[in-house]
């Protein structure tokens, strides 16, 4: 295992090198995405004035606080808590945020199916799984909110926050063709099986 330390936006090179089981702290930039953000994007054609090449995505619809724009909250608003959902409803859109946008990680909980285990391994991209319920914790990784794309979509607005040492995370979803979640279901079928047959009971 490996802890990787990368600064936003990253190169597909230095996603080729991460593993599964690798952790990874970000810094500089983080966008927060999700379901509707994305229908807009891809279904209703909407564009984003974000440059998304090379950064990493997660999947959350944040809690936040309109204020008084400042330095400290430049985009007018501010973390309260900044929550991660379930990403496997997004998985459509895993291809597209690479090839169209030029994303190379996804942050979410629970992991993603095949499609994007396929699109990992053939564009350069990576999965990030961040541990559910720690939205308190998260949040403490976000410095500011620096700008907000789609806001007529809020919560579910394209964000861009401000990070430092945002993570660790781990490497769930590889470039390799690795899915940790496969791996691990796969062990805990072959030991149900194994603990059944010592039983005398067949599968």
């Amino acid at each position: 295992m490996t802890h990787h330390v990368l600064k936003t936006p990253v190169t597909e090179d230095q996603i080729r090198q991460l593993s599964t089981g690798d952790q990874v702290t970000l810094q500089e930039t983080l966008f927060g995405i999700r379901d509707a953000t994305q229908i807009h994007m891809f279904d209703k054609g909407r564009k984003t004035k974000f440059d998304l090449n090379g950064h990493a995505l997660i999947h959350t619809a944040p809690n936040v606080r309109k204020v008084d724009p400042s330095d400290a909250a430049p985009a007018g608003y501010e973390p309260i808590c900044v929550g991660t959902t379930t990403s496997m409803r997004m998985e459509r859109f895993t291809r597209p945020l690479i090839e169209e946008y030029g994303a190379r990680i996804i942050i979410g909980k629970g992991g993603l199916g095949e499609d994007s285990r396929r699109a990992f391994q053939d564009l350069g991209g990576a999965y990030l799984a961040i541990v559910g319920g720690a939205a308190a914790l998260e949040t403490t990784w976000i410095d500011s909110i620096e700008d907000v794309d789609m806001d007529d979509l809020y919560p579910e607005s394209l964000w861009e926050f401000k990070i430092n040492n945002f993570g660790p995370l781990l490497v769930a979803m590889d470039a390799h063709g690795d899915n940790l979640y496969q791996t691990v279901s796969e062990d805990a079928a072959d030991r149900r099986a194994a603990a059944l047959a010592s039983m005398g009971v067949s599968t």
